[in-house]
């Protein structure tokens, strides 16, 4: 009889996942933004790693999922569906009613690539302005040697 498999692989590992976050905190710090909360979704949309410093309002969880949930439900970062919600906002009006209202169409949502492009997960950050917690987001991610995709082809 064969051995079982040793678990499911989704994408962003646990230890990649942890590297993101911390990074993109210390980047926060760095920036002197407010105090930042960090989720990172692996491939399934799944919680892989959660950060809220201190001094974090109460949604900000919440927000930051719902920006990793939104570049994760449409394989496209924050940037791209900020645009779209302006441009199509009757199917994203029907995006955020499928999600349960869980996604959020903002800077701040950035999707976690590897080297070949393919999606590894996402990760959303809130706190600060959303292009701020867009670039502790970027930082996070490249500090883990994986590639930030913003939604916009710079």
């Amino acid at each position: 009889m064969p051995n079982p498999p040793t678990g499911f692989q989704h994408g962003i590992t646990l230890d990649q996942a942890q590297r993101v976050a911390t990074a993109a905190l210390e980047e926060g710090r760095r920036l002197g933004l407010a105090p930042l909360t960090v989720v990172v979704l692996d491939a399934a949309g799944q919680m892989k790693a959660l950060l809220k410093e201190d001094g974090c309002s109460l949604l900000r969880p919440a927000i930051a999922h719902g920006k990793a949930f939104g570049a994760m439900g449409l394989g496209f970062g924050g940037r791209e569906l900020a645009r779209r919600s302006q441009g199509m906002p009757g199917f994203m009006n029907a995006f955020s009613d499928l999600a349960g209202g869980a996604a959020v169409p903002v800077p701040g949502g950035v999707l976690v690539r590897d080297g070949q492009g393919a999606i590894l997960g996402a990760v959303g950050i809130s706190g600060d302005l959303s292009d701020k917690d867009e670039a502790a987001a970027v930082a996070g991610i490249k500090a883990a040697g994986l590639t930030p995709d913003t939604g916009d082809d710079a």
